[in-house]
């Protein structure tokens, strides 16, 4: 391995980078998803709207730790003694985002409910089993999500899709709760700048192993392929860690030549990098 391609968003990704050279790997940040808050005029008075009424709701499903930053960017009302409102999360990390956004509001990091740490995975089918016996006919859900938005495309209509929290809805809604959504923030390709290419290229030369924690980065990925000018010899030779069984499948559906899975924490990736690899 000559470099540790880390391509979560830039601040998650400059904290991974972080903590992945402390422990001896040549990390390198990659970021293949560019977030931004929500544009547009009706995005925005939504996302206010839900943020004043926040307390209403029986839980709030926040779908990843952009979700946590972006949904608690503006001041919310602090709870009161009637603040019944439960947190949930898919995995640790949006779980340690929400500790000091709910202390901030008067709540401990009892409202929220998470995958144990020892769940195979981290997403909305090992949540559910947690949070299902909170919900009653007529519970109120708020799914705080982001949306994907590909270059030209109208963000006021982009969809704001995801297997998993859509699997979620689904069963909150055959459970009785009625579900509703928020956009808190926007998923958008890298910019395809000069200095990305030149990165990618770099990236894309051999002994890189990429890090994925999303499907989108790697669509994003592909996409971006033909500016790396990135041959068919060196795409079957590429290596991929990858955190879920979907993103795994993604990737070998794109050629990847060695796709190895692992679970998302920190200290799992770090054991599989060991058992997998070899520090420079």
């Amino acid at each position: 391995m000559r470099r540790l391609l880390v391509t979560r968003p830039a601040d998650e990704a400059d904290a991974w980078v972080a903590q992945l050279r402390e422990q001896g790997w040549p990390a390198q940040a990659l970021p293949l998803i560019h977030i931004t808050a929500p544009c547009g005029a009706d995005a925005a008075h939504r996302l206010h709207q839900m943020r004043a009424q926040w307390t209403q709701f029986d839980a709030l499903m926040f779908v990843s730790g952009a979700a946590v930053q972006h949904f608690f960017a503006a001041d919310l009302s602090r709870a009161d003694a009637q603040t019944r409102t439960r947190c949930w999360a898919p995995g640790p990390g949006t779980a340690r985002r929400l500790v000091p956004a709910l202390g901030a509001l008067g709540l401990g990091a009892d409202r929220i409910d998470a995958p144990p740490p020892d769940a195979a995975q981290f997403d909305s089918e090992a949540l559910w089993p947690v949070v299902a016996p909170q919900l009653r006919a007529g519970s109120r859900v708020l799914i705080v999500r982001g949306r994907s938005v590909a270059a030209g495309d109208d963000a006021a209509a982009a969809p704001a899709g995801g297997n998993g929290r859509d699997w979620l809805i689904r069963q909150c809604e055959q459970a009785g709760a009625v579900v509703e959504a928020v956009v808190a923030y926007e998923r958008h390709a890298p910019d395809a700048s000069e200095d990305f290419r030149a990165q990618l290229r770099q990236a894309c030369a051999g002994g890189s192993v990429w890090l994925l924690s999303s499907s989108e980065a790697l669509d994003h990925l592909l996409a971006a392929r033909p500016a790396a000018d990135w041959a068919d010899a060196d795409w079957a030779d590429a290596q991929a860690l990858v955190t879920h069984p979907r993103i795994a499948q993604r990737a070998q559906q794109a050629g990847f030549g060695r796709v190895v899975q692992t679970r998302p924490a920190l200290p799992d990736v770090l054991r599989t990098l060991e058992s997998q690899w070899i520090r420079p």
